[in-house]
């Protein structure tokens, strides 16, 4: 007599690496709760969750740079022993950080191969060293020179070294933690294709981010972490994200691109004929009062550039710039400062941030004599300072106190732009502020420089930081906004410029225009008739 044929089907093979009841507490505080993670052979997994969640922390338990307090790592179905990085590398695990984990002073090729040095009679082969990852790079069609400095490259070019390095290792876990973050739609279809093969060649993509719309094209699975939990594991939606935002934030999240309702006043910035040696050139722009200009285009096209020109921390060699119709001289920030500008820096762990210092002294960093009586530091007033801008920003946790190197990439940036906000207040404002609430217009309008604001930051942050940019342009500030998110661009922003290759190649208006065509603009297309520039 035969039985049935699925009586025969062999059991589900075990994750390839699986976590569970993990647990870690930094000075008492829990920062994993019995959190658990699985990812099968030949899968990516999506890791979603609010800065702060824990994702980073456990991720880092798996590659072994953090030791866990409770629970545990199997791999294969058997108990894993994984206590150091070392570890982690035997079984074939390895990480690709955020904030990137080079060394600067060594080449593209040193960097992809540190650790793991081709010899030849037991000598280091250099040549041999830079000819095989020229042929890598080559393979990932990463256009970097093999003997290059790292500390050279952009944030972006970076990123595909470390990617680089990973795949050299022909690793069977791969765990990226937010790749694309400074990467554009064209460097993130590439990076796609280099996760497609792996996937194809039986490795686990353990894909950390922030991007649903990116993590629906590349994920099988998703699971989702919130305040150190695991609240929801299943397959990755490919539209509707509705409930991975609520497992994510414990809320319902409306409108994520609030609406402005202030009038769009006159000119406060404008550029003409803005030009720097071998970045940029020719460039011409206005930024009204009121108003939210986005400035879209490849990585290398010239934006941080030109918003380092406007800045004044590399300045133009060439063209003017006028600020309320005056035109200035800008050659160092401090001039750039003194005339209302602020920005707000792509990398803000290496310019936007003293990381040694707290919350509060970094919120006040920029604006000293604010909260100084008689040449003495008042730190009562640093505190209140402080404590406004927290609840105003919604800064996590709620400590001024705290570190800012122990905070999420997203409580950083909030921390950033409350430096900013306060170096555009005199100590009467502030006080006026601090009499009337922390919502109150007590800051005149300014200009503001956004390079990337979301960079790295959760789904309720990015909420956040467009809630304030439209209440930065509500106040009557002006707005420049460089991202290379797309949706980002058309829900934030009124008008749209577009740069190639070091020039500003076209103008439209938010309302007109679709993401196809910035993405035409800011390729090799041709220009179109009308508003090109």
């Amino acid at each position: 007599m035969s039985l049935p044929a699925s009586d025969f089907a062999a059991p589900e093979a075990p994750p390839l690496v699986e976590m569970l009841g993990v647990e870690k507490f930094y000075g008492g505080v829990a920062v994993l709760k019995g959190a658990h993670l699985r990812a099968r052979h030949g899968e990516v997994l999506g890791l979603v969750g609010e800065n702060g969640a824990g994702k980073s922390t456990l991720v880092r338990i798996l590659a072994g740079e953090v030791r866990r307090d409770a629970g545990e790592i199997r791999w294969l179905g058997q108990r894993a022993r994984i206590s150091s990085r070392a570890d982690a590398e035997r079984l074939g695990i390895a990480m690709i950080h955020q904030e990137l984990n080079l060394a600067p002073h060594l080449t593209v090729a040193e960097n992809v191969f540190l650790g793991h040095e081709p010899t030849r009679f037991g000598l280091l082969a250099s040549s041999r060293e830079t000819e095989d990852a020229r042929a890598l790079l080559a393979k990932l069609d990463f256009r970097l020179d093999p003997n290059a400095r790292v500390s050279r490259l952009s944030p972006a070019e970076r990123q595909q070294v470390e990617i680089a390095r990973a795949v050299a290792l022909d690793e069977r876990v791969v765990v990226m933690d937010e790749p694309t973050s400074s990467l554009t739609a064209h460097e993130v279809s590439d990076l796609f294709r280099v996760v497609r093969r792996l996937k194809s060649q039986g490795t686990a993509v353990i894909f950390v981010t922030h991007r649903l719309e990116e993590l629906a094209e590349i994920a099988d699975r998703v699971t989702v972490l919130r305040d150190g939990e695991t609240v929801l594991e299943g397959p990755m939606p490919r539209r509707e994200f509705g409930e991975l935002i609520r497992a994510m934030v414990g809320r319902e999240l409306k409108d994520f691109y609030p609406r402005r309702s202030g009038a769009i006043g006159p000119t406060a910035l404008e550029v003409e004929g803005l030009g720097r040696e071998n970045e940029f050139d020719g460039v011409s722009f206005q930024v009204r009062r009121g108003e939210v200009v986005a400035m879209a285009g490849l990585v290398g096209a010239g934006r941080t550039e030109v918003a380092e020109a406007i800045f004044g921390a590399r300045p133009a060699h060439r063209g003017s710039i006028r600020i309320e119709g005056r035109e200035v001289r800008i050659r160092t920030p401090q001039d750039a400062i003194a005339h209302g500008i602020a920005l707000i820096t792509e990398d803000r762990k290496r310019s936007g941030l003293a990381l040694n210092l707290s919350v509060a002294e970094n919120m006040t960093l920029a604006n000293l004599s604010a909260v100084c009586r008689k040449g003495v530091m008042d730190l009562d007033m640093e505190s209140k300072v402080a404590q406004s801008f927290i609840e105003r920003l919604r800064v996590r946790p709620p400590a001024p106190r705290q570190k800012v190197a122990r905070l999420s990439g997203g409580n950083q940036q909030r921390v950033v732009l409350a430096k900013w906000l306060f170096r555009q207040a005199s100590p009467g404002a502030f006080r006026a502020r601090t009499e009337h609430g922390p919502h109150s217009d007590a800051f005149g309008p300014r200009i503001f420089i956004f390079d990337e604001p979301t960079r790295g930051v959760d789904v309720a942050a990015k909420a956040d930081i467009y809630g304030l940019i439209n209440q930065l342009a509500e106040s009557g500030a002006a707005i420049l906004m460089i991202s290379s998110e797309l949706p980002e661009i058309l829900g934030v922003s009124d008008r749209v410029l577009v740069m190639r290759n070091g020039r500003l190649v076209k103008e439209v208006m938010t309302r007109e225009t679709s993401q196809e065509e910035i993405m035409r603009y800011a390729t090799l297309a041709p220009m179109e008739s009308g508003r090109t520039l």
